[in-house]
């Protein structure tokens, strides 16, 4: 069983709908991160960047216990772990699938996560913070409505790089993004919040 150290947040949420995309057994241990539980030593020993997600997967290589953090390291060592199609074998399928996860990673996850904070829950309203960052995330749905043109996922088939974006665009609504700007980003939505198990991963960590 993997043991799963996270919270309701974007990047936590890749992590259970990857579990429930792959039928692997898990159970999961909230950290509550309004209460600063990421802090705290049991967790830092499994995260010493004091981030959520973690995992624990008593069933590692060569069959002892190692633990990860890292949501895009995460979904990358579940998908390796099973042999899943979510993380293509063909070298260029992967690589392709590979550019797209660490395009959430470092450009989606950073840009939305800033446009978030000063949004919801900056002290003071930093006019320049929330105009910077709101419009880096619509020019970055703007690069994702053009790659989705013509297809239903990011790339050929449906992988890690969409879940790794799916949390992220659920949270449309936090940054005022009208799907109208973008329709094939809404229909790729759309796809993706039909899949079972995306709503039972999503349903899996909430409190």
């Amino acid at each position: 069983m993997i043991h799963l150290h996270s919270w309701n947040t974007s990047n936590g949420r890749k992590i259970s709908i990857m579990l429930e995309e792959l039928g692997l057994e898990y159970q999961w241990h909230p950290v509550n991160i309004g209460k600063d539980e990421q802090f705290h030593p049991e967790f830092l020993k499994l995260s010493p960047n004091n981030r959520i997600p973690a995992i624990v997967d008593p069933d590692g290589p060569g069959g002892g216990p190692v633990s990860l953090f890292e949501s895009g390291a995460i979904l990358i060592y579940l998908a390796e772990k099973t042999g899943s199609p979510l993380w293509p074998t063909e070298p260029r399928r992967r690589l392709e699938v590979l550019q797209w996860l660490m395009w959430q990673m470092g450009g989606v996850g950073p840009m939305q996560g800033q446009a978030h904070h000063f949004r919801r829950a900056a002290k003071v309203e930093v006019p320049y913070g929330i105009e910077r960052y709101t419009q880096e995330t619509y020019r970055l749905y703007g690069v994702m409505d053009r790659r989705l043109e013509g297809r239903d996922f990011l790339c050929d088939d449906y992988s890690i790089a969409d879940i790794a974006v799916y949390p992220w665009a659920c949270r449309y609504e936090w940054i005022d993004l009208d799907f109208d700007r973008f329709p094939n980003v809404k229909r790729w939505f759309d796809i993706v919040t039909a899949r079972p198990a995306v709503q039972r991963g999503l349903k899996a960590q909430e409190v």
